[in-house]
């Protein structure tokens, strides 16, 4: 019984449901970009080259023969796949930094002594008289 209750401590700690909330949110957040870069991004960029279609792009190794399959390299999906990469990287980048600043002037801004402390300090230089 100790097992159990000690996995359902482990996976009811904040730090654990955190994570899976952010790997869910993650997951819908790279099909997002995924898309923007297959369907915004990348047709205009073929479009400049000639009308490429990087999806397209691959370079054959070995021909399909006798119910093989062809064995080819899709340069141009690993292209649009790196794309992707970039532009997650950027985004957790801006977030990351964003909240580092949002850190720091959490931790510059001292709090303002409170009426208490005011009225203790008054009473203690009076007392110095």
């Amino acid at each position: 019984m100790s097992l159990i209750r000690e996995f359902k401590d482990f996976a009811m700690r904040g730090n654990v449901i955190d994570m899976a909330v952010g790997v869910i949110v993650g997951t819908a957040f790279g099909k997002i970009v995924s898309s923007l870069v297959s369907d915004v991004v990348m047709p205009p960029i073929g479009v400049l080259l000639g009308g490429v279609n990087f999806v397209d792009l691959a370079f054959t190794v070995k021909e399909a023969a006798e119910g093989a399959p062809a064995v080819v390299i899709a340069y141009g999906k690993f292209t649009q796949t790196v794309i992707d990469f970039v532009i997650i990287a950027f985004v957790i980048f801006m977030a990351v930094r964003l909240i580092n600043s949002l850190k720091k002037k959490a931790e510059a801004a001292p709090a303002a002594p409170s009426n208490q402390e005011l009225l203790l300090a008054e009473i203690r230089d009076l007392l110095k008289k």
